[in-house]
């Protein structure tokens, strides 16, 4: 009998269409095979603006389904751009989302900023995730500089140095399973 897979939801922060961000989420989670079952979130642009006054007992049934995915996971990874020097404002708004709700306390979690500087939004992302109570560390977070020169339009990773920092990321986020 083999043991059921672990199951991880990753959520790009980027809306745009076979982005950097997306191509480093494929191949994160070919990284995480045979052991973890991966689902890719690619909704974050239908979900509903945050509104405090929909939050509490009856949220929209898109938030619900988002809430939903992370709540039957075993953990989250986000790859993220960095946009004007902070998180994508989507990404920003599907996290407000959670903020009311206990979904990501304790939850193990893997933070990617893949951008053309991303210093700043890395930062914002950890302090969001922080907040939320996630569970990551420095061995599970990652800083990814200068990325369109090192994903090709294929979704290969094409810097050396990049690849073996994606590889240690993932080794680092499985551990936290074991």
């Amino acid at each position: 009998m083999t043991s059921p897979k672990i199951k991880i939801l990753a959520i790009s922060g980027s809306t745009r269409s076979n982005s950097s961000n997306f191509k480093i989420l494929k191949y994160v989670s070919n990284c995480l095979q045979p052991d973890f079952e991966v689902e890719i979130f690619e909704d974050l642009e239908n979900l509903p603006h945050f509104n405090p006054d929909l939050d509490t007992e009856n949220p929209p049934k898109e938030i619900s389904v988002f809430r939903s995915k992370i709540t039957n996971v075993d953990g989250v990874i986000i790859c993220t751009p960095e946009y004007v020097f902070s998180l994508p404002g989507s990404l920003k708004n599907a996290l407000e989302w959670c903020v009311s709700t206990t979904i990501f306390s304790n939850k193990n979690t893997g933070l990617i900023t893949a951008s053309a500087s991303g210093e700043m939004g890395h930062e914002q992302l950890l302090l969001v995730m922080k907040t939320l109570e996630a569970k990551f560390n420095d061995n599970t977070q990652l800083l990814i500089q200068g990325v369109r020169g090192k994903v090709n339009a294929e979704g290969e990773i094409v810097s050396e140095q990049t690849a073996n920092a994606l590889q240690n990321f993932a080794k680092n986020f499985k551990n936290q399973f074991l």
